[in-house]
């Protein structure tokens, strides 16, 4: 048997099953001459005869059963790796390691992780919450699968990509004289307490673009844009934050302003370049983007 290859076996099991040459070869979506060209060399290379042929049917030898005993073995095998192969598919084993910024875990990733969840009940996510450095550090060592960040450095081995862009929202304490404004400008801020985003930071370079030196009174700096928002609302400054945490997340006394010009807030993906193509990864990623959509 170890000489036998897949469409003699097909073709032997197709016979053994039917009785009948003719409708192996019509289950088989061929020609009865050529499924007894297969059979007929098969019987060479074993060296022993499968069949007797008899008018409109054959009957198998008890070299032929012994034979169908062992191929029928292996047929099981096969099966259950096609049922294991589609329980993949469409269940979802294993787990599924995701990293993400303190303000994209307190806001997105929750509902992205309920879509996942409904397609895939049985997949475990181990979700791991830090700075975004450290994180790319995670993604080039592989130990999460994937990550998202308000902030990438220049990482060997890691793939960054923006995943969302939305504009700079000023949050004020809801009892202060610019919380009745519609929108508003630097020139608004002068003078005003602002708690910022660390040094270093893109969103904070981009922020700091638009004021002039001294017009800010720079009080307070934090990582963690619901930390500026829970600083805001006991009343210690005002500032310019990511709009996806102010609108998902709950802050009494806190009122979310459009602020011009725009200054845009970017989260991106990251994905390590050498990862192999993942059936779950990819989908995690199309509930990420749903749920910034919906947000």
């Amino acid at each position: 048997m170890a000489g036998m290859n897949f469409k003699q076996i097909e073709t032997f099991r197709a016979v053994m099953l039917t009785g009948s040459m003719t409708v192996a070869a019509q289950q088989l979506h061929t020609s009865q001459p050529n499924v007894s060209r297969v059979i007929g060399k098969l019987e060479a290379e074993l060296g022993f005869e499968l069949f007797d042929r008899l008018p409109g049917r054959v009957v198998a030898t008890k070299g032929a059963e012994a034979l169908f005993k062992e191929v029928e073995r292996a047929f099981v095998g096969l099966d259950s790796l096609s049922e294991s192969a589609r329980a993949i598919r469409d269940v979802g084993v294993g787990t599924l390691r995701v990293a993400a910024a303190a303000s994209i875990s307190l806001s997105v990733l929750p509902l992205a992780v309920r879509m996942f969840s409904e397609k895939y009940p049985l997949v475990r996510i181990v979700l791991d919450t830090s700075e975004s450095h450290v994180i790319a550090n995670w993604i080039a060592t592989q130990h999460c699968d994937i990550g998202f960040v308000s902030n990438i450095a220049d990482k060997p081995g890691v793939v960054a990509s923006v995943i969302h862009t939305e504009s700079a929202v000023c949050v004020v304490p809801a009892r202060h004289p610019l919380a009745r404004k519609k929108r508003l400008i630097p020139e608004d801020l002068t003078g005003e307490r602002f708690i910022s985003l660390p040094s270093g930071s893109l969103s904070r370079r981009a922020i700091d673009a638009a004021f002039s030196d001294g017009a800010r009174i720079m009080a307070l700096e934090t990582p963690f844009a619901a930390t500026i928002c829970r600083m805001v609302s006991e009343g210690l400054g005002v500032s310019l934050v990511n709009p996806i945490v102010s609108r998902t997340m709950t802050f009494p006394g806190v009122v979310a302003i459009p602020f011009k010009p725009d200054i845009p807030f970017r989260s991106y993906m990251l994905r390590a370049q050498l990862a192999p193509r993942d059936t779950h990864v990819n989908h995690f990623v199309s509930c990420m983007r749903a749920a910034f959509k919906s947000m």
